[in-house]
């Protein structure tokens, strides 16, 4: 319905639904969908890809305007190269006999490269080409493009890793480095900057790679080249600081309780093994036993005290105890001057307790009263 819905907003404009799919190869020949794709060959480095169909599918693929190829690219991110299979095996034979590279592809296609021309000149003087010859020339197509594409690769992964090579010679401290730092003209300097080469890191990179394309900028010849490689030998960067790795963390397994009882189940049958003779265990064992032994003694003889010692009295007990006096005689001590009191305690065997006496002064005959 929402499909329908939007057909008629763009006045019965024709739809289609492209199903996504991680394979360029496939997602891109869904994409030319309706017509119907002989072969999709990828370049990666440009990422191009060129699509062979029939040469009756060609303009099904291209599209009203080129707009089915344009929404094509759109949709999957490659630039697009639409050929038809007469026109790719063209090139084919055209590359065979041009790319050294591909020297041993035509030697072994030798043969077949006759028939090809065949099928071709058939078909430009208007004969008719029989399914079978189309069938030729799809493969002889596929086996060309294949072989170029796995070349090109060879040649990328080469090239990476003569990059990486000539990288790991040169300090990173270099690729943080304004080329202006370099003692050259400023012509040299601006030259350099208008091709790209911003930093001291990429001029070396490119001397090294491709020193040729240096040359051939406009304004630098070999005085100037000759200038640039002095100026490079003379530059130095600092030593980079020796990186400190933090010491690895070991993490510690949880140690079950079964494994940790075992160890020390161990350790104890060691120490009986090793323990001293029976005798001397029996005299170590002692000590503890009399020790526990003496507070049970010291109860018993303080519970077997002779009578003569309990009624002693102690120090204590002869304390004086303070006497509370009548509020009378309070009052009196404020108006005079503080007597001093004269107070014996006795032992009263009877109710088994000391009591304080005080002796009262009556007049002037002396002290005659004590008072409990």
């Amino acid at each position: 319905v929402r499909i329908q819905a939007i057909v008629k907003e763009l006045h019965d404009e024709k739809i289609d639904i492209i199903e996504w799919n991680p394979d360029p190869v496939l997602y891109i020949s869904k994409a030319i969908s309706p017509a119907r794709v002989s072969g999709v060959f990828l370049a990666e480095g440009n990422k191009t890809a060129t699509v062979v169909v029939p040469e009756d599918q060609l303009s099904l693929a291209i599209g009203r305007d080129g707009q089915n190829a344009r929404l094509a690219a759109k949709l999957t991110g490659w630039r697009i190269d639409i050929k038809s299979l007469v026109e790719a095996a063209g090139d084919a034979i055209a590359r065979l006999q041009s790319d050294a590279t591909l020297s041993a592809l035509a030697e072994a296609e030798k043969s077949h490269v006759a028939t090809i021309e065949a099928i071709l000149t058939k078909k430009d003087e208007g004969r008719p080409v029989t399914p079978e010859e189309y069938t030729l020339l799809t493969q002889f197509v596929d086996r060309v493009e294949r072989r170029t594409v796995e070349q090109k690769k060879a040649e990328r992964a080469a090239e990476e890793e003569r990059t990486s090579a000539a990288r790991a010679d040169i300090p990173a401290a270099a690729f943080e480095t304004p080329i202006f730092d370099l003692e050259l003209a400023e012509h040299i300097l601006n030259i350099l900057t208008e091709a790209e080469i911003r930093t001291i890191g990429d001029l070396m990179m490119t001397m090294k790679l491709n020193p040729d394309s240096i040359l051939g900028l406009a304004g630098i010849g070999p005085k100037s080249m000759q200038a640039i490689a002095n100026a490079l030998a003379k530059v130095t960067f600092p030593e980079p600081e020796p990186v400190v790795e933090p010491a690895a963390q070991v993490e510690v397994a949880a140690i079950p309780a079964e494994a940790v009882a075992e160890p020390v189940i161990a350790a104890e049958a060691g120490a009986v093994e090793a323990a001293p003779p029976a005798e001397k265990l029996v005299e170590v064992e002692a000590k503890p036993a009399e020790a526990e032994a003496a507070p049970a003694v010291e109860e018993a003889a303080v519970e077997e005290k002779p009578l003569e010692e309990i009624f002693i009295l102690k120090p204590e007990m002869l304390q004086p105890v303070a006497v509370v006096e009548d509020e009378e005689e309070s009052s009196d001590k404020k108006k005079k001057k503080k007597k001093k009191k004269h107070v014996e305690i006795v032992y009263d065997p009877d109710q088994d307790q000391t009591i304080a006496l005080k002796k009262h002064k009556r007049g002037e005959e002396g002290w005659d009263e004590w008072e409990a």
